[in-house]
Parts: C-alpha cells; structure tokens; sequence
C-alpha cells in the first residue's frame, strides 16, 4: 500500500512538531498503537536527521510509514531522503519547490506541497506535488475546503493546523482525503518526555472522532 493508499484508509497523519524526541521509535509505536499509521517529523525540531533514521530503520517493527515535514529548502529534502524518509512535506512553496519536489520524486517518494489560496493550490499542482497540504487550515475552516474542493475535484487535499478531535470529521467531510493530527495529539511536552501511553490515549480517541 502506498502512502497515498495509507492515508486514504485511514484518513489521518500525525505532525510531530517537538524541542526534543525521547525516542523516535518508542513514538511510532505510541501512534500506531492509537491508530495512526502515516507520521510526519518535522524539521523544527533539533537533529531531524537522526530521528528519521530511527524511525525509518525500526518501520518493520514499528508498523510506522516515517516521513519529513517542514521541508523548505532542496538541502533539507536531501537530508531527509538519506535518512529514510518515506515522504516530504511542505508548509509552503518557496524558491526551491521545483528543487524539493524533483528530490522527492527522484527517490520514488511522495511529495505534499503546502498551499492556502487557489492560486497556490494550482501552483502546487503544477509542480507535481502528489498532494496539497492546506495550511492554516482553522483560518477559514471545513467550508473553505469545500469550496476548494468544487475547482479541485481530483486533487488530494490535506488539510493541517488547527485540526482537532472536535473539528476533523467537518474537514473529511467537506472532502479531504486526510488530516493532519497536530499537538492536540502529539503535544511537544509529552514527546519530549516520552509520555508514550499518553499518546497513544489521544491518537485513539482522534482516530475514534474520525468514525
């Protein structure tokens, strides 16, 4: 199954956006147990490299499919290829989209560029992106991308930032194929200190609200 496959089943990822990772595969494990399958590192957080690779190198164990967020430059994308990333993410489309999407695709990897206006949405598209993230997705909410979604029908978009248990089936419903699980289930103080059943408490009931 591919990742695009993954996360139209089961319609979530997790962004992990933390100072410090106590254990990236003991993390993995924490959201796999609580139902979710497809999970983003970002590059905000210190020494990115290092926890991809351990991500990437215990996904047999794990059952996790590990890829990098935050990805803004083409020397990032690299990076994060090396270290096993099984897909990129955006937060926008900067100078070196082209570059990013070329190094992503080059690996046989998918590519999520970040976009929030229809302009930037076709921009993406264009580029080759394999899915748009629609980020910040809470500025104007579930109705926006379904406005988005009438123009774009066969454009896979993800919604992320300020999605939550309380508002994400609104998000599904409106047509995204999957959102985004941000801090109200990997929050920066419970990944730092590897606060595992904590996580895996909150991935369960995000994924519940899903049903």
């Amino acid at each position: 199954m591919t990742t695009l496959e993954l996360l139209r089943s089961d319609r979530v990822l997790s962004v992990v956006r933390a100072p410090a990772i106590d254990d990236a595969k003991d993390l993995c494990a924490a959201l796999v147990a609580g139902g979710i399958h497809v999970i983003e590192l970002t590059f905000t957080t210190p020494d990115l490299p290092r926890h991809l690779e351990r991500a990437a190198s215990t996904a047999a164990e794990t059952g996790a499919v590990v890829g990098a967020g935050t990805v803004q430059t083409a020397a990032q994308a690299k990076q994060a290829v090396e270290a096993g990333a099984q897909f990129l993410v955006t937060p926008g489309q900067g100078l070196e989209a082209a570059e990013i999407v070329a190094a992503a695709h080059d690996a046989g990897i998918p590519i999520v560029l970040g976009a929030f206006t229809p302009s930037e949405v076709m921009t993406a598209t264009a580029l080759g992106s394999d899915a748009v993230k629609i980020f910040p997705a809470h500025q104007l909410g579930p109705k926006y991308l379904k406005d988005l979604s009438g123009p774009f029908p066969g454009v896979p978009l993800v919604p992320s930032g300020g999605v939550n248990a309380g508002n994400a089936r609104q998000f599904l419903d409106a047509g995204a194929l999957a959102v985004s699980a941000g801090t109200d289930v990997v929050s920066p103080a419970d990944v730092a200190a590897g606060r595992w059943a904590d996580i895996t408490a909150k991935a369960t009931t995000f994924c519940a609200a899903l049903r």
